[in-house]
């Protein structure tokens, strides 16, 4: 049983994380930067690398510490190359190589969405007590990433639709930043939407009726920058709370509707009869709710991590490190950083064609 120590800093958290045979976390430390970027409403890439070097060797160590184990005992080293913020990947890249020439040990570069999709196969994932079997359809949403894929296995992943534009997340990030309800955005527009009625605004629902599998969230988000406007020109300054609750959750609905469709059809087309919900996003209470309603409906097994795995973290990048070490694969020192790489782009993948 494979010990991998995985690192992560894509972006704005910085995590590393212990698992034991791909599924079995033993430790997982997240440090996050909410406070360094919520004065700007998003996420700054120079400050998020600076404050990563800061903070990258203590995170590891906590990690270790609260695995009980020593780096001698760690069997592969697993770390995001991408994509992401160059500046934040090359951090944990960077470590990632120093402890692998330091210990001897291997070392894994992993893609970034290769992790969220192996997060439904964690341990205590919600849904179910064993792992999610492939093949399944897997629906990642998060700030970065809105996308469709069928999984035939985590070494072959097929790209079935995905965003023409705003990725789901960053249009709640937006919308909350325009309604000055703080960072993270796609937090505070689900707390602010409680009790505020999903069908006081009919928002747009973009590519609703394309029958392609690709989304849209720009429009959604100009729709609702506009809606604001108007009616803090009629109030004549700030949204009432009753207000501001009926608009977070109108505008959450259209998206939650366009995410459900999408994905209806996608298993539909597909016949799939497994579904893993990844990403940031997938914290979501009511998009958990209706992809609940959609599985109940069509009899399906779905699958959301815990929502501590839900937002970037070490630990789905050490599940997808310990099946590459078990496969033999691993990285050299030149391994490089990548901002932006489709999954198919990585290397090749053809094991199990």
């Amino acid at each position: 049983m494979p010990l991998i120590l995985g690192i992560e800093s894509s972006c704005d958290d910085l995590a590393a994380a212990v698992v034991r045979d791909g599924r079995e976390i033993l430790a997982s430390v997240v440090h996050g930067q909410d406070a360094v970027h919520a004065p700007f409403g998003g996420v700054v890439p120079e400050l998020a690398s600076r404050d990563h070097v800061l903070h990258v060797h203590h995170t590891v160590e906590r990690a270790l510490g609260e695995a009980r184990v020593g780096l001698a005992e760690i069997d592969a080293i697993g770390v995001t190359q991408g994509p992401g913020l160059i500046g934040s990947l090359l951090v944990g890249l960077c470590f990632a190589k120093a402890l692998a020439y330091q210990t001897g040990k291997p070392l894994i570069g992993v893609h970034h969405i290769e992790g969220h999709l192996a997060s439904a196969q964690l341990a205590d994932g919600e849904g179910a007590g064993e792992a999610l079997e492939p093949p399944f359809l897997g629906l990642v949403v998060s700030g970065g990433h809105t996308a469709l894929y069928r999984v035939w296995s985590l070494a072959r992943i097929e790209l079935l639709g995905q965003t023409r534009d705003d990725s789901a997340g960053e249009a709640f990030d937006k919308v909350a930043v325009r309604l000055g309800l703080g960072y993270p955005g796609g937090r505070e527009v689900n707390r602010a939407a409680a009790g505020g009625d999903p069908a006081a605004i009919r928002f747009p629902r973009p590519l609703l009726r394309d029958a392609g599998l690709d989304l849209s969230f720009s429009g959604l988000k100009t729709a609702v920058a506009l809606e604001v406007e108007r009616r803090e020109r009629e109030a004549g300054g700030a949204l009432p709370r009753a207000a501001l609750a009926d608009l977070c959750a109108s505008f959450q609905e259209a998206v939650v509707d366009v995410l459900v469709e999408k994905t209806r059809r996608a298993l539909e087309r597909t016949g799939l009869r497994r579904l893993a919900v990844v990403g940031g996003l997938a914290a979501n209470t009511r998009l958990r709710e209706r992809m609940a309603e959609l599985s109940r409906d069509k009899r399906l097994e779905v699958r959301f991590p815990r929502l501590e795995l839900c937002t970037d973290n070490a630990a789905m990048i050490a599940a997808v490190a310990d099946r590459a070490f078990l496969e033999g694969r691993t990285d050299g020192p030149d391994l490089e950083a990548f901002s932006r790489v489709p999954l198919a782009g990585l290397r090749a993948r053809g094991a199990d064609r």
